[in-house]
């Protein structure tokens, strides 16, 4: 016998074309100064405006709605430094020794090395979690379905949050990352997903002039 759906009236209010379309064309307008940035001021955000941003993050479609991810916040110095320096320690091995000769000319325009001190300077590190499975009350394994997928799209919604709050953040992804899961003491059926530093700004802040693909490239219609 099928299960009974537990269902409740969708609540979205259905907007002229005219109002999507200057929605869509305000959320881009926004969404297109977003900017990975490096140099980070030591400003405090308050905790409330992270835990709001996660929530945000936390609205992400996943697999069979398991929503298999942990976000840990990082605000404690000594930990950040240790973070620092594990990281440190894989991104140099990766830029002397891992990394392909078309990789490091690839970053190049970037102007990324193995130095990553906005890992302290930052004021939060949103360190990202997959979960592959829970376990349920009787501690039996209970598998999770598209986590990378599921994961990846609450990175997605957190990144715009992060950026329409008017603060900034980068996408960080030493290899490996295994450092993070002994740092921060997460369960085994955790793994590290992404590293993002959250701040404001650094004052004089430059980026990379960088130009993204025309919809002509990207988009393909049939």
């Amino acid at each position: 016998m099928r299960k009974e759906l537990n269902l409740i009236p969708y609540q979205r209010e259905i907007l002229p074309e005219e109002e999507i379309a200057t929605r869509c064309d305000i959320f881009f307008r926004m969404m297109d100064k977003r900017r990975s940035v490096r140099s980070f001021s030591d400003k405090p955000i308050p905790d409330d405006i992270i835990n709001q941003l996660i929530l945000t993050a936390s609205t992400a479609p996943s697999g069979a709605h398991k929503q298999p991810w942990t976000f840990c916040i990082v605000k404690d110095a000594i930990i950040k430094e240790k973070i620092r320096n594990a990281a440190e320690k894989e991104e140099y091995e990766s830029y002397h020794n891992r990394m392909s000769e078309e990789w490091l000319e690839d970053l190049a325009p970037l102007g990324t090395d193995w130095h990553k001190e906005f890992l302290e300077i930052a004021p939060a590190l949103i360190v990202v979690f997959k979960r592959s499975y829970e376990f349920d009350a009787n501690g039996n394994k209970r598998q999770n379905y598209y986590v990378q997928e599921s994961v990846g799209l609450a990175c997605g919604f957190l990144l715009a949050a992060i950026h329409q709050a008017g603060l900034v953040s980068l996408t960080h992804t030493p290899s490996p990352m295994n450092f993070l899961s002994q740092l921060l003491q997460r369960p085994p059926n955790e793994k590290p997903f992404l590293l993002i530093p959250v701040g404001y700004p650094d004052p004089g802040t430059m980026v990379p002039d960088l130009k993204r693909k025309s919809l002509q490239e990207i988009a393909q219609w049939y």
